[in-house]
């Protein structure tokens, strides 16, 4: 069963899509801010992570970057997620080290396929 770790602030949006990758089969393990997530990720055992780019504190742009330059690199397939859609958000994302980038709201057929793409990959 691959393990996801969701770093998401929001407890509704936290809720919503643990429990629905959860049905669909997946581990999931919560942090809450980016510092928790680049601690957690850095001790390992996820095989993606979603990250929120809207975080309080460290944010999910520096926290990826964080785990892209360490020197133990992390190469767990990172997606970004944000409510903000603007134009070069995607590209802002992947130079930040993502290797995809979902909007919210989740439209979980869309994110799915993107996460069952990423983890069909790393294999």
């Amino acid at each position: 069963m691959p393990t996801i770790l969701l770093v998401e602030d929001n407890e509704m949006n936290r809720d919503m899509l643990s429990r629905r990758l959860q049905r669909r089969g997946y581990e999931v393990a919560i942090a809450v801010d980016g510092r928790e997530g680049v601690e957690m990720a850095r001790a390992g055992g996820y095989d993606l992570i979603l990250m929120d780019m809207s975080l309080p504190g460290l944010d999910g742009w520096d926290a990826t970057r964080r785990l892209r330059a360490d020197p133990d690199r992390i190469t767990t397939p990172i997606i970004a997620l944000t409510a903000h859609a603007m134009a070069g958000d995607r590209e802002r994302a992947l130079e930040a080290g993502c290797d995809d980038y979902d909007t919210k709201p989740i439209e979980l057929p869309r994110l799915l396929s993107k996460i069952e793409a990423l983890l069909a990959s790393a294999e």
